[in-house]
């Protein structure tokens, strides 16, 4: 495959994987002998979802011979796809009359427009129509919006007066910026599933052993039931599960066939403390007062526990203490700071801590821990502090969570939305928390909305 090929299916790649059927593709590839049939072994194996095949099919379709794009045209019009057929055929034919045509490396926009006469002009245009008069373009951009030049976007061909939806929110462009990220496979994952995927939320309440009841955490829970299914997840809330219910929980989740979802979401809302760890601190703990390593529960989705999640994001919310220390912040020449409400009361998730808790902490996933990939950990608060919750409003973090992804999952990624949560929680109350992340995920994440 020459070089013009080669860009015309990486220009093509996200309409592909997003559109491409893999299923009745591979005896035809293999009639054709496209592929080899081992070569098809590995992309079926390799890749579990519907759109990763198809991503791996495009990608490996680059390595055939010089008449690989025809032959896969071909398998197209066979297999009934005549639309994607005809895009590449297309596309195709326009790079051959014109090799400048396809540029997916440096697609720079082009700039023209309509003309502004004077009265004079005008005259003279009516008499000559063909004649151009330079230098009266004003600039019109032609061409992907994400990649418009900053002196040819709409803001700096007007005054420059801020809209009020722009303001704080990173501008128009940024808008422009994070749809094209959102459509791009090889920076962002592609929740293209309907449902997207699993969301399950365990919602400790109450608690033997000492612990306090969590007033406030249903509130959570409701909360965040609603803002998943807007997500397009399938929601399911288990309710004051011990330690070893709440692992077995996890691993009937992890069990399952994730092959035709694209994410996972796991999300705990109970009392937590410090605990021994290599990969991820804390731990949670279960009704019967006994903790559960974060870095267990992260680990029953590694890539070997949980093969049909492999190479798909799997996140994770954890609102629990981190310990028992308070923060009580420090002085700074100028913030936002906002006061605790009159009334409200908020407590900790904390419970001390344990290093060997004996019976009830299982670490048997600690001994052999895999490099995570694909895996987002969000901690309410830094690791030893507490986290606070209103028996009224629910957590701070939770609350605060809802909020950001209500106004801003339709246009920015995971990352940015916890950086807007991180901020947010930072300037409440008197006593401080900040919320945090362990992040080995490879690309981008923007929500299905």
């Amino acid at each position: 495959m020459d070089d013009a090929d080669r860009q015309l299916l990486r220009r093509c790649r996200v309409r592909l994987v997003s559109e491409l059927q893999v299923a009745p593709l591979w005896d035809v590839l293999l009639s054709r002998e496209l592929f080899t049939p081992g070569m098809i072994e590995d992309i079926q194996a390799g890749s579990g979802s519907r759109p990763d095949q198809a991503r791996q099919l495009v990608i490996d379709l680059e390595t055939r011979g010089r008449q690989a794009l025809p032959l896969f045209i071909s398998c197209l019009e066979d297999t009934g796809q005549t639309s994607l057929a005809s895009l590449l055929r297309t596309s195709s034919q326009a790079a051959k009359r014109d090799p400048k045509a396809i540029r997916p490396l440096d697609p720079f926009p082009v700039a023209l427009g309509p003309v502004v006469l004077k009265p004079e002009e005008q005259t003279a245009a009516k008499q000559y129509p063909s004649k151009p008069i330079p230098e009266k373009l004003t600039p019109v951009v032609l061409g992907p919006e994400e990649l418009w030049p900053a002196k040819l976007k709409p803001e700096v061909l007007r005054p420059e007066v801020p809209r009020p939806e722009d303001i704080g929110s990173g501008g128009f462009s940024d808008v422009r910026t994070q749809r094209g990220l959102r459509e791009n496979a090889d920076v962002a994952y592609v929740l293209n599933a309907d449902p997207c995927g699993y969301c399950l939320i365990i919602n400790n309440v109450n608690f033997s052993l000492g612990l306090s009841t969590r007033s406030g955490s249903n509130v959570d829970c409701e909360k965040l039931t609603q803002r998943f299914r807007l997500l397009h997840f399938m929601v399911e809330v288990k309710c004051n599960l011990t330690s070893k219910q709440m692992v077995q929980a996890l691993l009937e989740l992890a069990r399952r066939d994730h092959g035709a979802l694209d994410c996972c979401v796991v999300v705990i809302l109970s009392h937590g403390c410090e605990a021994s760890h290599r990969q991820f601190p804390g731990a949670i703990y279960g009704t019967d007062g006994c903790p559960v390593p974060v870095e267990r529960i992260v680990n029953i989705f590694n890539g070997t526990s949980c093969p049909s999640l492999g190479g798909k994001p799997k996140l994770f919310f954890i609102q629990a203490c981190g310990g028992e220390q308070k923060d009580p912040g420090f002085a700074v020449a100028s913030t936002s700071s906002e006061d605790r409400a009159p009334g409200s009361n908020p407590e900790p998730d904390a419970a001390p801590f344990q290093d060997n808790p004996g019976n009830c902490d299982q670490p048997d996933a600690m001994s052999s821990l895999p490099t995570p990939s694909d895996i987002f950990v969000s901690y309410s608060t830094f690791p030893g502090f507490v986290s606070w919750r209103d028996p009224n409003s629910g957590s701070w973090y939770i609350e605060t969570l809802d909020k950001v992804f209500e106004q801003w999952a339709h246009s920015e990624d995971l990352q940015s939305l916890l950086l807007r949560v991180a901020n947010a929680v930072s300037e409440k109350g008197i006593y401080k928390q900040i919320p945090g992340c362990f992040n080995f995920l490879r690309k981008k994440l923007f929500f299905k909305t």
